[in-house]
């Protein structure tokens, strides 16, 4: 998009492609699945005219960015470790870092390993989850037993691929209006399901686009992932155990930067992450903010840019 400066840089081993607007404090935006940097187009021109240097980078396996074949190559650590490579490439020293869906755990492992790097951390959608004493795909089988939760579907290499590209602009626009505030309550997405189903069995693909989403942003999305495939970006949930077992020395840590989240009311993630949002002040001492917009859904950033560029840029200016 024209109205956004486009560059690349070298990071920890990879071709980052990244999105810029402003100058001032450096912001970086994570975004989440199934997106890459156009999820913030609302909040790049905001946060530049705030005066702020947003940069919004294509994670690894997204978008423009290089997307290693090998599975264990999108460990947090990876994740992380590309953001901090951002940062250095940029000549900055500091900068607060915002992530949406699985861009907020890069925030919070950015922030947890490098806190002399990341000063603030904003978290949407995804509340802050402490690594705890039990590996993740345990906990999944012993919530969610007798049926597939959507992280151990993904986890299969190759099924999840096949599915969402057989139509990519079908499977985006499903998630996209399944997991969003403007889905009937019978359309929501069922974030676990039968082990007869699929993932696209858990979604509705409208007939009209939700009223956030124009045909241009879709397009563009699917344009995106026609090109790259889903491979890259589902090899991050075929590492949430890899990411457990590689951080036992943060078992417990509490995220001690200033910290934001918000999320929408009808976000599926705060239903199956009630306890942690709940926990959310313990795990994070230095919440300034827990924010619950009525009727959102989780592509929070999207569906209520205004909300959220203010919320955003309040934090951002009290730090």
């Amino acid at each position: 998009m024209s109205a956004f400066n486009h560059r690349f840089v070298e990071t920890n081993g990879i071709r980052m492609h990244f999105a810029e607007a402003g100058a001032g404090p450096l912001v970086v935006l994570c975004h989440g699945f199934p997106e890459s940097w156009y999820s913030w187009r609302h909040q790049l021109a905001a946060l530049a005219a705030a005066g702020f240097h947003a940069v919004a980078p294509d994670q690894r396996g997204y978008g423009e960015t290089d997307k290693p074949e090998a599975v264990d190559a999108y460990s947090v650590l990876h994740l992380a470790g590309d953001i901090v490579g951002l940062v250095n490439a940029l000549g900055e020293r500091s900068a607060a870092i915002v992530g949406h869906d699985w861009g907020a755990p890069v925030a919070w492992y950015s922030a947890l390993l490098r806190p002399d790097l990341f000063r603030a951390v904003g978290l949407l959608s995804v509340p802050y989850i402490p690594r705890g004493p039990m590996r993740p795909s345990a906990i999944v089988k012993a919530v969610f037993a007798g049926r597939m939760f959507y992280q151990e579907y993904f986890q299969q290499e190759g099924v999840a691929e096949r599915e969402l590209e057989r139509d990519a602009r079908a499977s985006l626009l499903g998630m996209f209006y399944s997991l969003s505030g403007d889905a009937a309550p019978n359309e929501r997405w069922r974030y676990a399901f039968g082990p007869d189903e699929t993932f696209l069995d858990s979604l509705v693909v409208p007939r009209a686009l939700p009223t956030w989403l124009s045909e241009a942003d879709l397009e563009f999305f699917t344009g995106e992932f026609k090109r790259s495939g889903f491979r890259g970006a589902l090899n991050w949930y075929r590492n949430i155990d890899r990411g457990w077992e590689l951080t036992g020395f943060l078992d417990g840590a509490r995220l001690a930067q200033p910290t934001l989240f918000i999320a929408g009311e009808k976000d599926a993630v705060i239903e199956f992450y009630a306890d942690a949002c709940g926990a959310l002040k313990n795990n994070a001492p230095n919440l300034a903010a827990q924010v619950v917009l009525p009727g959102a859904g989780h592509w929070i950033q999207q569906e209520r840019p205004a909300e959220v560029n203010r919320i955003l840029v309040d934090f951002l200016r009290s730090l």
